[in-house]
């Protein structure tokens, strides 16, 4: 669905979209607050969202819609707002006058994310997990990963030889990984035990990575390090 107060950039949009096949548009919206009652009754995929309308801001709209918000695609003619627009994890920031090249890179992104959502990281009790990158499930060594980093609706794999973007939270990975070799230190941050090489001053390093350590939790893991 496109929303944009300027009904010229609504004709705009609609000739971008009007030329991706598997993009179906169910409707526009002159203001945000029309959007809020739509998103809330509709099944909607996509919001190609101004961000300065009269009323309720696109900004304001993604922040009130919370975890019924679609995927989210800022268009606006200002790029100001960009900062604040990814903090609250839309998939990508266009610029007006948005080019076909650049609309399409956009909804590249969109598929991606997609994809990933229909997928589950499944955790054997073993040596390994499957994460989805680019479009294929890939085995990963539970031996080769470092820590777990928190980025709003993904969780950041990092291993030995780069890293994995998987679509959850990380809450739910916590849940399935074994506790005894992975601890959650702080609510952005799991940490492989075995990967830790020192803790100062509050602050786990492992090689070049330095992960804070919660007061929450600094009881709990230092148990589990079974400190002398």
């Amino acid at each position: 669905m496109i929303v944009d107060d300027n009904k010229m950039a609504r004709m705009a949009m609609k000739q971008l979209v009007s030329q991706v096949k598997d993009i179906v548009l169910i409707g526009e919206c002159d203001n945000a607050m029309d959007a809020y009652n739509v998103v809330n009754k509709e099944a909607i995929d996509l919001l190609l969202l101004d961000i300065e309308m009269p009323g309720m801001t696109g900004l304001e709209l993604t922040k009130n819609l919370g975890n019924k918000s679609p995927l989210i695609i800022f268009t606006t003619a200002k790029k100001e707002y960009a900062a604040e627009a990814f903090e609250l994890n839309v998939v990508d920031y266009l610029v007006k006058p948005v080019s076909p090249g650049r609309f399409l890179q956009a909804i590249e992104r969109v598929r991606e994310v997609m994809e990933s959502k229909v997928q589950d990281i499944k955790v054997e009790e073993k040596e390994f997990v499957f994460v989805r990158d680019n479009g294929i499930l890939k085995r990963v060594d539970i031996n080769d990963i470092l820590y777990l980093e928190a980025m709003g609706d993904y969780v950041k794999v990092h291993t030995v030889q780069k890293f994995h973007i998987v679509h959850s939270t990380l809450k739910n990975i916590e849940e399935k990984l074994s506790s005894a070799r992975f601890m959650r230190v702080h609510r952005s941050y799991i940490v492989s035990l075995n990967k830790i090489d020192f803790i100062e001053e509050g602050v786990i390093n492992i090689g070049k990575n330095s992960i804070p350590v919660a007061d929450a939790y600094r009881g709990t893991l230092n148990q589990q390090l079974n400190l002398l």
